[in-house]
């Protein structure tokens, strides 16, 4: 039994301990990337919401900037969006491969993202739920707080959920130039070796992990909701 595994993953066997640890670089990008991204892209979506017009804090100007800004940076592929950061990258964080690389491509790619789908949720609040907390004389943090967040809150949890899937999607890419991760270690040890069985098992990781990401957020969705 044991040959016969050798003879299918002998070369997942032999590269075990890097695959782990490609596997904890993965987590570790997904994890810092998107903590940073959420609550940047958060502030952003939240900002574009209130100064749209007959938003609570209405500013065209802002909200025209803002807009522009995110489209851009969301128009650009991600692996065009990779090398055109190697300054930025490279003045953050001193270099611009492994983990450390891979962490400000995945920001500027994924709160742009953020940013949008929390717009989405926020506008599918009620206007007249606003409009009946500011005609209480609530504060436009208040209203931001108790009234947009919490009743979108079921919407913005499904966004980050299908951002965290997105950002394990970008560091995949990330890999390709040198990003660390599961990417790399798949194109390092499975394409230009020719390592089939690696290739294989690192599709089978990642589908694994982004299908248990899927699974808990409707779990907490399901919670949430009643």
């Amino acid at each position: 039994m044991e040959e016969k595994l050798y003879s299918y993953l002998g070369n997942v066997i032999k590269y075990q301990d890097e695959m782990v640890r490609a596997m904890g670089e993965t987590l570790t990008m997904v994890a810092i990337a998107g903590t940073v991204s959420t609550l940047i892209g958060t502030i952003m979506g939240i900002v574009l919401v209130i100064t749209r017009k007959g938003g609570i804090l209405e500013n065209s100007l802002i909200n025209n900037i803002l807009g522009k800004f995110i489209n851009i940076f969301r128009s650009i592929p991600f692996v065009i969006l990779l090398a055109a950061l190697i300054p930025v990258t490279r003045f953050f964080m001193g270099t611009t491969i492994g983990l450390k690389g891979a962490i400000v491509p995945l920001i500027f790619g994924s709160a742009p993202f953020v940013a949008r789908q929390i717009e989405s949720a926020l506008l599918s609040v009620d206007s007249g739920v606003i409009e009946a907390a500011y005609a209480m004389g609530s504060s436009p943090f208040e209203i931001i707080y108790r009234v947009l967040l919490r009743e979108a809150l079921p919407e913005i949890i499904y966004a980050l959920i299908i951002t965290t899937v997105s950002l394990i999607g970008f560091s995949a890419v990330a890999g390709t130039v040198g990003g660390g991760g599961l990417g790399d270690f798949a194109i390092r040890y499975g394409y230009q070796h020719f390592k089939t069985d690696i290739m294989v098992v690192t599709i089978i990781i990642l589908v694994s992990l982004i299908t248990f990401i899927q699974w808990s957020g409707e779990k907490i969705l399901k919670k949430i909701k009643r």
